[in-house]
């Protein structure tokens, strides 16, 4: 069955860096767009990037573009996202997914929390 299991969030000070790890598995990786959103407390979870099948076609919500980076290695099976001079409102669980028509698989999400 799919499975998705993120990894590296934390408490990271403003300014500072994170880099959030996917692992997928019972799919062939190859074949499926990743991505990643985020549920912050009390708002609808976002889209915050996607990576198609090759590497060279990568989307990012508006307020993360130039800071984020969302990336993938084929042969580890793993979908990962580079976050950039964080900010306070970038605090938010951050889901990997995975969409093989009709059904949506997430992971079960990795806390993210921006504070000085």
């Amino acid at each position: 069955q799919v499975r998705l299991v993120e990894s590296g969030g934390g408490l990271v000070q403003p300014g500072g860096s994170l880099r959030l790890s996917c692992a997928a598995s019972g799919f062939t990786f190859t074949l499926y767009s990743m991505k990643w959103y985020r549920q912050a407390p009390g708002k609808e979870r976002e889209l915050v990037a996607a990576i198609g099948t090759t590497v060279a076609s990568t989307i990012y919500a508006d307020s993360v573009r130039g800071r984020f980076t969302i990336s993938r290695d084929n042969a580890k099976n793993t979908v990962f996202l580079q976050m950039n001079s964080l900010k306070p409102e970038d605090t938010a669980v951050y889901y990997c997914n995975v969409r093989r028509a009709p059904i949506d698989y997430w992971g079960r999400g990795t806390q993210v929390t921006v504070s000085s």
